[in-house]
């Protein structure tokens, strides 16, 4: 799992203790006792009905690919055209949003904007997806976080392990928490913690409470739910969480300033010292430029006071007011050095994402970013040029090149084309396999630890190769076990060697000549089958083969104690599995062929049954996700008959084409038949 993987939150809020909260004594009233029903009621009934239940399937980039994954989350409605607050590693990367209401009515929804720095996302209702489009939405209202007191009364309300809408109840336990320091909160590469001091409560939540509400009683939101530590659980504070959703819902994203100061706390030996200690000053930064260095201490930003940071719960407050400086912003910085005031002037810049977010370049089999300016200068770079490998796919183009490619390296020029940066990469690759049938070299410079090399990728479409016609062999329809000296043994052939019938297939030449399960073959064509060991498994079938179709052949042996001799005709093989034709789809991510006859063999309930056999399913890929396997048998794609391959491509053409919301796939698993959904992104 990578450090930046979305996973993370959701399995921090994993490690919550399960135990009830339901009947912990508060440790202080200071919003009421909180154990009757008549208080606890009136603030469940003003924000239970606007909690939301969201599904999702979000993307990240792995194995030099986007894979598709489902999670699940909790949320509020907070305005009456069907805004909803929720965690950025909620829906942040979601593709597909799918809420389910407190009246369990499913409603579609769509991204409006995120920020993983808070780790706060806002979505919006489709409302036109509703069973009544016109009908009004339960809201919730924000309450003031900084309120709240150790000791007082929350509820916790969301969907718990994607179950329905639930709520449980505890005690503020800490207004100021931060992580452990070994414990940072990494989203996208940017450490929550930076920003957010949670508060601290033991109402229960699991995993799928991210992004719900933390209510107070008087059913105010007060924080929104997102991580656990031990057996606490942290909400993000609601007054930060209410100005970054309105920012999201104005403009999609964050503006944030940037000077290129980092700071920490105080050292103990430093018992003279103010404000912040100045622990490192980013290259070509405004911090930089003003001449700040480490060991510096700032006592006051912009007119404010910085207070005196003791400790890591202290640093956050002081981020804040870097981050929420108006971008551009001429600001004046004071503190000491060398026991003399100083003070520096400098204008903010905009505050670029830690990291960018990756992209998928199926032909190369990769994922890839582009650099920000933080990414840059930590590959002690002067400029943004170049494409980050972010990942990349075993057995794919450049995974096969010599040498190949890793993540991290840096791609510089493709085909002596300089490559500034993703898009390019994209557009010179689209340009290059447009008229390609088959892979073709190129050559990539790139850089690796300082050094610049070059290799060679082959790149362009896959190429399904049509299978090549075999010569056609002789089949009697019988399958056999060997002979061996135990079974002729106990079947009184003692010293014998042969074969004996296990399956007759109906209406072969085996059943036309009447052979019968059970029967012992001991010669064919008055040659011994030599068969007497497991290992000679194959012998007999790899005899026959051996003959013209058409041919006559004999076999003797015994039937029930009794001498037997039958003379079949030989018919035609049926082709075997690796030589029907298949098709691979990119777009459901799946493979099929043509049904065999081994198919109809080994599995009865297919026997008359059209339709193709699907032999692989791309993990976390949209067939996946959907739940199709490989095994099934696709019978009909929107009650469409997939009768063979070539009905798959028609149908599958006709999709990409209509593009529709929803796909629905009708399979046979066994001796079941079942439909499934497909909901993908066209």
């Amino acid at each position: 799992m990578k450090a930046n993987s979305l996973t993370v939150g959701f399995a921090l809020a994993a490690l919550l203790s399960v135990t009830s909260c339901a009947t912990r004594s508060p440790l202080g009233g200071g919003a009421g006792s909180g154990n009757s029903a008549a208080e606890i009621q009136p603030a469940v009934d003003a924000v239970y009905p606007a909690l939301v239940r969201i599904h999702v399937v979000f993307e990240e980039g792995e194995d030099g690919r986007m894979r598709k994954r489902r999670a699940s989350g909790s949320g509020a409605i907070i305005s009456k055209d069907g805004y909803i607050i929720t965690n950025h590693h909620v829906a942040g990367r979601a593709t597909r949003i799918v809420c389910r209401l407190s009246n369990r009515e499913e409603v579609d929804a769509t991204l409006v904007g995120s920020d993983a720095l808070c780790d706060i996302a806002v979505i919006k209702l489709d409302l036109s997806s509703r069973r009544d489009p016109s009908a009004p939405l339960s809201v919730a209202k924000f309450g003031d976080s900084d309120r709240l007191k150790v000791g007082d009364i929350v509820l916790a309300m969301g969907s718990p392990s994607g179950l329905s809408q639930s709520v449980t109840k505890g005690i503020v336990a800490n207004t100021a928490m931060i992580m452990p320091n070994s414990s940072d909160f990494m989203l996208d590469g940017e450490n929550v913690g930076e920003l957010v001091r949670w508060i601290g409560h033991d109402a229960v939540i699991y995993h799928g409470n991210s992004g719900g509400p933390l209510v107070n009683l008087q059913g105010e939101i007060v924080g929104i739910n997102e991580i656990g530590i031990a057996t606490m659980g942290g909400a993000i504070p609601s007054r930060l969480a209410q100005s970054v959703a309105q920012e999201l819902i104005a403009h999609g994203s964050v503006a944030r300033s940037w000077i290129g100061v980092e700071t920490q706390p105080l050292l103990k030996q430093m018992t003279q010292g103010k404000g912040v200690l100045v622990s490192a000053v980013l290259p070509d930064s405004p911090a930089k430029a003003a001449g700040i260095l480490p060991g510096d201490f700032i006592t006051a930003y912009n007119g404010a006071a910085v207070q005196e940071s003791r400790s890591p719960e202290d640093m956050p407050l002081f981020n804040r007011l870097i981050l929420n400086t108006p971008v551009g912003a001429k600001v004046t910085i004071q503190g000491w050095r060398k026991n003399q005031p100083v003070s520096w002037h400098l204008a903010t810049v905009a505050r670029e994402p830690n990291q960018a977010r990756e992209t998928e370049l199926k032909n190369w089999g990769l994922t890839v970013r582009n650099f920000t300016r933080l990414s840059a200068l930590e590959n002690h770079r002067t400029n943004k040029w170049g494409v980050i490998v972010d990942s990349v796919r075993a057995g794919g183009p450049t995974a096969e090149s010599k040498p190949e490619l890793k993540p991290e390296d840096i791609i510089l020029r493709v085909a002596d084309q300089a490559m500034p940066d993703a898009a390019a990469l994209a557009a010179f690759t689209q340009n290059f396999t447009r008229n390609l049938s088959e892979p073709k070299p190129v050559l990539v410079a790139f850089e690796r630890e300082g050094q610049e090399l070059i290799t060679v990728a082959k790149i362009g479409p896959e190429v399904q190769a049509d299978k090549p016609g075999r010569p056609a062999k002789a089949w009697l329809g019988a399958q056999t076990q060997v002979l061996t000296a135990e079974l002729a043994e106990a079947l009184g052939l003692e010293g014998k060697k042969g074969v004996r019938v296990t399956q007759v297939v109906a209406d072969s030449p085996a059943d036309r000549a009447g052979i019968k399960v059970g029967d012992v073959f001991l010669k064919l064509d008055g040659q011994v089958i030599a068969a007497s060991t497991l290992s000679d498994e194959e012998l007999f079938s790899n005899l026959i083969r051996e003959y013209k179709v058409d041919s006559e052949v004999e076999l003797a042996g015994v039937r029930g104690g009794e001498p037997l001799k039958l003379t079949p005709k030989l018919g035609r093989q049926p082709k075997p599995n690796s030589d029907l034709d298949e098709y691979k789809d990119d777009q459901f991510e799946f493979k099929a062929r043509e049904l065999s006859f081994y198919d109809r063999l080994s599995d009865q309930s297919i026997a008359d049954v059209k339709g193709v056999r699907i032999i692989s399913v791309q993990n976390a890929g949209w067939a996946a996700l959907a739940g199709l396997s490989s095994g099934d048998t696709l019978v009909a794609i929107d009650g469409q008959p997939t009768d063979g391959i070539g009905a798959l491509k028609k149908i599958l053409a006709q999709l990409r084409e209509s593009r529709p919301r929803r796909v629905m796939l009708f399979i046979k698993r066994g001796i079941r038949t079942q439909y499934l959904e497909l909901e993908p992104k066209w």
